[in-house]
């Protein structure tokens, strides 16, 4: 066995994604015909910069096939990246080498070895990638990104339509203006402004939605809404989902070439079944999952959403994040409580318990599961705070019973009647977060709420029964006998009101929507990049191949 000494290369030739490949040529044969020719591909060890390491190990071991009887061995020593060992092997001494390593002494063809090049590219590439993720997820959101043009696309409009979302989104538009961004907003034209803390808003067209007359409905395809988005030229584009304006937005982001970020904000394949038909379901979920797959980042306000949406694989779980829930503890707080609103909930008898449901009046909140609460409690009030289409058949429904329908409250006539209840229920099994539960909580009134959707996002299980309670979905009994025992204790009530309130204090928009603009935007942006860097990946490995020659290393 002859082995060649330690020969010199150009740190230069390894090629930027962690591999390269060697050519190694015999210059002491001067005929081309007798020159021997080894091709090596070597990978740069992610964990020591410094070194070259595939077994681990301080040497690196690569092996081809010369183009005759010899196999010529590149060996990498020590940590030294520029230094490489040769070794040929002859005869019996090559077998011995074969039965130690059986996979590697089938010829390789020029063709197999820039193809096995490739796999090391994509590896070296892959382990970029997952690397670059981590430190995304790991960002610090309080270190600001630089001012952004974000358009955002929201239906219904969260100025007209009264919604949970309101005023995450309205809350989201102030913060976004206070940190220097540039923002407008395309949302359905009934009711809106012109602007809303400096932000352009934009009124499209719409229709109502066939099955819920009270949602407004738009595509925002016309060419003015075009035009003027194109005009702003965005560098992301946000829009909540499901809808039908979010298939306007992601036309446009594909025209224009800019990333979109899609926020789930109503579970819809629950709400079917009560609406129309079941049947319906499963295309529902092709739709999402069409639409959020072609978006670069999904935002879903609670865990338990986060989790339905992965078992569903509407998108890469990683393309998943988790909009943080905030409350405006200012607008709603104690100190709000109000006997004369009081005296209107409890229709003229302030007295007596008072119970309170705020929200929309809708079959899919499971309002009719109150009834039976109300029956169970007969000299106790309720009170329903907002409107839907479910209110008349709730009205006959509670008919001689003592219940007050209010209507829809907002501003500070909304604090007094939140702050004024003693126990607030939440009977809905389908909420994606439940925002009413943040604003009663964060008013001192302690929740009695079914164990479903996002709600124990809020009231975890290692704050049930101590700011508020969580029952069985559909357990009268359970419901009945902790709405009793707060009722019965007054002293209860405000210890749980308190420890509620502090609770709800944690909760702030501005660092909710920092951690979007600093973290979650620039995910969006770098999964957006990764995706056009694929789409040009056949290009790259085509000139790879015809058009990169390694270089030569001659050895004596």
């Amino acid at each position: 066995m002859e082995m060649g000494s330690c020969v010199r290369i150009n740190p230069n030739t390894i090629s930027p994604w962690g591999t390269g490949a060697i050519l190694v040529s015999n210059a002491a044969s001067s005929s081309s015909s007798s020159r021997r020719r080894a091709r090596a591909s070597f990978k740069l060890s992610s964990s020591s910069p410094s070194s070259i390491s595939d077994t681990g190990n301080n040497s690196t071991c690569f092996r081809g096939r010369g183009r005759g009887r010899r196999t010529v061995v590149v060996t990498a020593l020590g940590t030294d990246t520029d230094n490489i060992s040769i070794k040929h092997f002859h005869g019996e001494e090559e077998e011995e080498e074969k039965e130690k390593d059986s996979d590697n002494s089938v010829p390789l063809t020029d063709h197999q070895l820039f193809l096995q090049q490739d796999k090391h590219n994509a590896d070296a590439t892959s382990i970029a990638d997952a690397n670059a993720e981590k430190q995304l997820q790991g960002s610090d959101s309080n270190y600001p990104s630089k001012p952004r043009r974000i358009a955002l696309f929201v239906e219904p409009s969260p100025f007209a339509y009264v919604s949970g979302y309101k005023n995450r989104f309205q809350n989201f538009i102030k913060y976004l203006r206070e940190m220097g961004d540039e923002v407008i907003v395309v949302t359905t034209h009934e009711g809106v402004p012109q602007e809303f803390y400096g932000a352009k808003i934009i009124g499209s067209w719409s229709f109502p939605c066939p099955w819920y007359q009270k949602v407004p409905l738009s595509l925002a395809l016309s060419p003015r809404i075009i035009g003027e988005v194109a005009k702003f030229k965005p560098d992301i584009i946000h829009a909540s989902s499901p809808g039908i304006m979010v298939f306007g937005a992601l036309i446009i982001a594909k025209l224009l070439c800019v990333p979109i970020v899609m926020s789930y904000h109503t579970h819809v394949p629950i709400y079917i079944p009560r609406y129309t038909f079941s049947w319906l379901v499963t295309p529902m979920w092709l739709v999402i999952k069409f639409l959020h797959r072609a978006a670069d980042l999904t935002l879903v306000p609670s865990a338990a959403i986060m989790k339905d949406l992965q078992a569903a694989r509407v998108t890469a779980a990683n393309k998943i994040r988790l909009w943080n829930k905030g409350v405006d503890s200012e607008s709603f707080h104690p100190r709000y409580r109000c006997q004369e609103m009081r005296f209107r909930l409890c229709d003229g008898e302030p007295e007596k318990p008072l119970i309170i449901y705020v929200g929309r009046l809708g079959v899919e909140k499971s309002l009719e599961f109150l009834k039976g609460v109300m029956d169970r409690l007969p000299g106790a009030r309720i009170a329903f705070i907002g409107d839907g289409p479910y209110r008349g058949e709730l009205e006959e429904m509670f008919r001689g019973m003592a219940a007050v329908f209010t209507g829809t409250l907002q501003g500070e006539e909304l604090s007094r009647a939140y702050a004024s209840g003693d126990v607030f229920v939440m009977p809905s099994e389908s909420e994606t977060l439940g925002f009413v539960v943040l604003e009663a909580m964060a008013s001192g009134v302690p929740v009695v709420a079914a164990r479903a959707g996002g709600i124990p996002d809020i009231i975890p299980p290692d704050q049930d029964g101590t700011t508020s309670f969580l029952y069985t979905p559909g357990d009268l009994d359970d419901c009945v006998s902790k709405v009793e025992r707060l009722l019965a204790s007054p002293d209860l009530r405000e210890a749980m009101g308190r420890a509620a309130r502090h609770e709800m204090e944690k909760f702030d928009w501005r660092a909710a929507t920092r951690k979007i603009r600093n973290e979650q935007y620039d995910a969006a942006i770098w999964f957006w990049r990764k995706k056009r860097a694929h789409l040009f990946r056949p290009f790259q490995r085509f000139f790879r191949i015809f058009f990169r020659s390694p270089p030569t290393i001659n050895y004596s």
